[in-house]
């Protein structure tokens, strides 16, 4: 994976943490890492984690910096984009075309390869709404990792756990070695 290009998306779920670790082990492996998060990500870790990790400043608004288009110009740098936690909310709006934050607009704007790994509580990943928006995504050309069955935050289980780094990263290894 030397010298690839990796974008790392993180939204707003506890699995958030798992990311950092991704990011560290997909630096490891050579790929070069940018990260975009979303608003509620930062609620479960800091943008200078990620920033620390890959050598980048984090990337979090369409608004708030000095690019033009960062979506299109993240979206063009991405040889693989990777949303790590997945969130129900992000696959209902990437599934439908909604694009309301920096994320979702270069997740629109991509035209390489997207690995999403779910994480949410078990309710929310069997509910229909969410397996026709997996569906959706899977024909779209979306390769999906998990989730896993396990403990999850709140103290219950089930399925809905993100699949652990060293999973995603196998599939990244994967998708990469094919291009």
């Amino acid at each position: 994976m030397s010298g690839r290009r990796v974008l790392l998306g993180v939204t707003g779920g506890i699995a958030a943490y798992k990311s950092a670790y991704l990011a560290r082990r997909l630096v490891e492996a050579g790929a070069e890492v940018r990260v975009v998060m979303t608003a509620a990500a930062e609620r479960f870790v800091g943008r200078q984690t990620f920033a620390a990790i890959t050598g980048h400043a984090v990337e979090r608004d369409l608004f708030d910096g000095f690019s033009v288009s960062p979506h299109t110009e993240l979206a063009a740098w991405a040889e693989l984009i990777v949303v790590a936690p997945a969130t129900t909310n992000l696959i209902g709006h990437l599934a439908n075309g909604l694009a309301d934050d920096l994320l979702t607009n270069t997740l629109l704007a991509a035209r390489s390869r997207v690995v999403i790994a779910p994480a949410m509580h078990t309710e929310m990943w069997e509910h229909p709404a969410t397996q026709r928006n997996v569906r959706t995504l899977q024909e779209d050309g979306h390769e999906m990792v998990g989730p896993d069955s396990g403990e999850l935050a709140g103290g219950d289980a089930g399925r809905g756990r993100m699949s652990e780094p060293e999973a995603i990263l196998a599939v990244v290894e994967r998708l990469l070695e094919d291009d």
